[in-house]
């Protein structure tokens, strides 16, 4: 600091520079609970500030200066998994999107409901088919597929080992990936809070909010939900929420159903005439880098019609 120049700190006056920019300073409380910034070696007849004094050095990592900007959190015991999933079940799920293309997406279709009922049945396959769409509104020639895994990763894996061998199985992805532009999964983990999917009866559709929360924030916003999801249920169209194990990460999909668009329309509309509503929305709007609603429409496979 300059010889005879004041420093400001956060709106704080201090005390003029008496060493040069290569002094040592400490800080000390002045008059009216400000705080002064102080020559090191200043001598402090007041007993009391003398033990509040601390010192500045760009080599004390512990010093006063450095903890103005560096936040301190508590250590996590467990990992947001833990906290927010169910504890009752240890089922997982595999949500897939596959980008099809335009002129396939009847033959895909055909094709998907020919081949997959079979693994839904199958009693030595532990994994069951929760729901399979088209996209309506959103991203075109898109089919979503969700599945559940009853037993977790070692389900998973069981399930994985024998496709391998499925030679019906391997001629459908042979046959199914000429028709495909892309496709991604995630695995999921539901949500403590949210009803677990159970299959429905039609005519439905189905809008699939998928929020994409800020890294650190997913505690927070199951907090906020748990609170809130008893907003949405008067009218049972709480279907399913989940969180991303695998695959894009601190990713939530929350799934809905509604008889057509004016009673989704409806539904939203009545949620915000209920009191603390609003609240769950302003706290997590804040949480949320991005957001993507689709519309869909159940496939003739599908439990959720």
């Amino acid at each position: 600091l300059p010889q005879g120049q004041s420093l400001f700190f956060f709106g704080f006056p201090f005390v003029e520079a008496g060493k040069g920019s290569q002094a040592k300073w400490s800080v000390s409380p002045g008059e009216d609970s400000e705080y002064r910034l102080l020559p090191e070696g200043t001598e402090i007849t007041n007993k009391a500030l003398r033990k509040r004094v601390c010192f500045y050095s760009k080599d004390n990592e512990s010093s006063w200066f450095r903890s103005l900007f560096v936040h301190k959190v508590d250590p996590r015991k467990d990992a947001h998994s833990t906290l927010l999933s169910k504890k009752e079940t240890s089922n997982l799920y595999k949500i897939q999107f596959h980008n099809v293309k335009p002129e396939c997406l009847d033959a895909y279709n055909s094709l998907t409901e020919a081949v997959l009922p079979k693994l839904h049945l199958d009693e030595d396959y532990p994994c069951s088919l929760v729901g399979n769409w088209n996209t309506w509104y959103g991203e075109q020639d898109q089919a979503v597929h969700l599945w559940r895994f009853s037993g977790g990763y070692p389900a998973l894996m069981d399930c994985m080992n024998k496709l391998k061998s499925n030679k019906e199985y391997l001629e459908f992805r042979k046959e199914r990936s000429q028709m495909l532009l892309s496709r991604r999964n995630q695995m999921l983990l539901e949500f403590s809070f949210w009803n677990e999917p159970q299959p429905r009866a039609g005519p439905n559709i189905y809008e699939l909010r998928t929020y994409k929360l800020k890294p650190g924030t997913m505690i927070e916003w199951g907090n906020n939900w748990a609170r809130a999801i008893k907003y949405r249920q008067e009218n049972q169209e709480a279907v399913g929420g989940f969180f991303s194990q695998i695959g894009e990460l601190y990713v939530v999909h929350h799934l809905w159903a509604y008889k057509d668009l004016q009673s989704r329309e409806e539904t939203r509309n009545a949620a915000w005439r209920k009191r603390g509503w609003d609240e769950n929305v302003y706290y997590t709007v804040p949480l949320v880098r991005h957001m993507e609603s689709r519309i869909m429409i159940p496939l003739k496979i599908s439990p959720l019609q």
